[in-house]
């Protein structure tokens, strides 16, 4: 009864992983995640994940509002250049008003002190003031330090979107790893219910051991968690996927192909980085940049010691009374200058300010020798990850043949006696062994390449998405 209960387990997981995850090459797949409808599954290719994350990703609407922010700052700035005029307006009541006081009389007996009050209770201002600079030579500096400041945003943004194609190809090529696992590990459980059945009958026809008979049930038993813990994968890399393409989490998505599918980019010439340049690194482009800027600002600090000069003008209306309802008159009153300003002495503030600005060109400088050396390690690091992977999958390609051609004699040789069980399972345990190894390797590959092509400030989509548009 026992055996009959655990076939018909095996079974009904074996049905359920079936219609679960049946995974197949070159073909939409016929299957819905736990607690998804199939017909209401986005499926995407590696080019629809990646035109959804350019429109949804939070890090790149992000940096587009960056490069918005300084735009506005730039013109801003542009502004200073322009006539600033206002309109003032004022309005001044006399609390207490002077005193005059005088004598009185024409002898001395007949002097005395009067006090007199002088002016008006209320006056009344209004008019219109201007201010123009001509010479303001830190003016003009600041300006081209604000249109830097735009380039550096733009680079930003670039910076994030080189970021956010890494992480969608990275997402994507996990899931897809993912289901291979899925789809190794389902045809382990299924050789091992299928050679389970094999013993089962044998052994009730008494021709295989009881040890052979609790082995093989063995084996079905911890194919199943491998099972599970796949499916889980499947899940969780697909979540990771959603996320780095900016759509809402409760969607359901799939993903599209195999990760074989992606062994032709495998044929890669290593040696073209043989001269490595990263002077495209988006890290290295904003450090010019900032370098740039500094520079600047050192100019910037040495044009304190320029004189500035400025014109303004002023046309004003002013009236008194004692009483605001019963005005007098209305006087005009207006002017026009011109205003030079010469620095003479500052304490030696305009001094230290240009050795700060330098101090921070050299530390800017020496900041950026030291990340285009790690820049390179790096690039090193992936160029090795890509060759050993490279020679790595047609390794692991000749022994999944191999493995393959050993576990199908494996099995004939088991049907008729000439093999045991043991030999089975080891057959089995080298053809999944290979088969993970064989995916692994383009999977580290393709990660491998992806690193290297964010790294070197290149990449392949955006390039393509940059020609389109122009």
């Amino acid at each position: 009864m026992k055996k009959v209960f655990l076939i018909s387990i095996a079974s009904l997981l074996l049905l359920n992983f079936t219609a679960k995850a049946q995974y197949k090459s070159g073909q939409e797949p016929d299957f819905a995640l736990e607690g998804a409808q199939a017909d209401s599954t986005v499926v995407l290719t590696l080019e629809d994940a990646l035109k959804i994350a350019l429109n949804e990703n939070i890090s790149v609407k992000i940096a587009g509002k960056e490069i918005q922010r300084t735009e506005y700052a730039k013109k801003g700035t542009y502004a200073s250049l322009f006539p600033q005029i206002n309109a003032t307006g004022s309005y001044q009541r006399t609390l207490i008003k002077n005193d005059i006081r005088s004598m009185m009389g024409d002898s001395d007996l007949s002097r005395s002190m009067t006090n007199t009050k002088i002016g008006n209770s209320n006056s009344f201002s209004a008019g219109v003031s201007a201010a123009m600079p001509i010479i303001n030579s830190q003016l003009w500096t600041s300006i081209k330090i604000s249109g830097l400041g735009v380039e550096t945003a733009v680079e930003k943004a670039r910076s994030s979107k080189i970021e956010m194609v890494s992480q969608v190809k990275q997402a994507y090529l996990g899931a897809l790893l993912a289901k291979e696992a899925f789809n190794v590990y389902r045809d382990v459980y299924e050789n091992a219910v299928e050679n389970f059945a094999q013993i089962e009958r044998k052994y009730q026809a008494q021709k295989a051991s009881e040890m052979e008979y609790l082995r093989a049930k063995t084996t079905v038993s911890n194919a199943i968690p491998n099972v599970f813990n796949a499916e889980s994968s499947i899940i969780l890399a697909l979540w990771q996927l959603k996320a780095v393409i900016g759509i809402d989490l409760d969607t359901d998505i799939d993903v599209t192909g195999e990760i074989d599918d992606y062994a032709e980019h495998m044929f890669y010439d290593i040696h073209q980085h043989d001269s490595i340049d990263v002077s495209l690194n988006s890290t290295i482009r904003q450090l010019d940049l900032q370098a740039e800027q500094l520079l600047k600002t050192v100019k910037l600090q040495k044009l304190a010691y320029v004189p500035t000069l400025s014109i303004s003008a002023a046309f004003q209306y002013s009236s008194v009374a004692n009483d605001p309802i019963e005005i007098l008159a209305w006087f005009p009153y207006s002017y026009a200058g011109i205003s030079l300003s010469i620095p003479i002495c500052s304490g030696g503030k305009r001094l230290n300010d240009v050795r700060q600005a330098k101090n921070q060109y050299e530390q800017l400088q020496l900041q950026t020798t030291n990340t285009e050396r790690q820049l390179k390690i790096a690039v090193k690091n992936y160029l090795i990850t890509m060759e050993t992977n490279m020679k790595s999958y047609y390794s692991a390609g000749d022994a999944v043949e191999s493995a393959q051609k050993s576990y199908d004699i494996v099995a004939r040789s088991y049907e008729i006696g000439r093999s045991t069980l043991t030999d089975l399972n080891d057959a089995q345990l080298a053809l999944t062994q290979s088969r993970l190894a064989k995916s692994q390797a383009v999977y580290n590959f393709m990660v491998a390449k992806t690193n290297l092509e964010q790294t070197l400030g290149s990449n392949e989509y955006l390039d393509y998405e940059e020609v389109t548009e122009e």
